[in-house]
């Protein structure tokens, strides 16, 4: 079944946005996108590269740009950085769209995140805290404008990125 709009992936960084776009978009036979790579492309760096050489403020101006043109896209799965929401302008352009929100506990996140060596080298420190600490303080802060955004909740925690992709094409593309 093709898509008739787009679906937009959101949660904290190692929830598994990424890999589930990609089942989900094999299901909805469609293509999928990552605002990630880009807002990497259109920076001519890798996201780490951006926050250390502009700010955080230009990375986010970067990201709102290619937000902006993906809600104009239909029939794509899209996975969302995970602070892409943090910005108004991109709450407002996801709304009306089918918004998937992809969660786990700090614990689980962190576990995944240490053992992923290309999220530690492209992605950088929020806070300056330890990664757990950094996880917990971010999660408290963005929660609610995830929640405030999503049209569905999708625990990741204890489900393959093929169950979770199943249970948001369940709940979104199926009739």
């Amino acid at each position: 079944m093709a898509l008739d709009s787009s679906i937009f992936l959101i949660g904290y960084r190692g929830t598994g946005k990424t890999t589930v776009a990609r089942h989900l978009a094999d299901l909805a036979n469609c293509a999928w996108v990552d605002s990630d790579a880009l807002v990497e492309q259109r920076g001519y760096r890798t996201i780490a590269e951006i926050f250390a050489e502009e700010g955080e403020s230009a990375f986010r101006d970067l990201e709102q740009g290619v937000v902006s043109d993906l809600v104009d896209l239909q029939g794509r799965v899209v996975s969302l950085g995970g602070g892409a929401v943090l910005r108004e302008a991109n709450r407002q352009s996801l709304a009306g769209n089918h918004v998937a929100w992809l969660t786990a506990s700090a614990a689980v996140i962190a576990e995944r995140l240490a053992t992923d060596k290309v999220s530690a080298s492209q992605r950088p420190s929020l806070t300056g805290k330890g990664l757990l600490n950094e996880i917990e303080q971010v999660l408290a802060e963005r929660t609610p404008i995830y929640r405030q955004c999503a049209t569905i909740e999708v625990d990741t925690e204890s489900r393959t990125p093929q169950a979770v992709a199943q249970e948001i094409y369940r709940q979104l593309v199926s009739p």
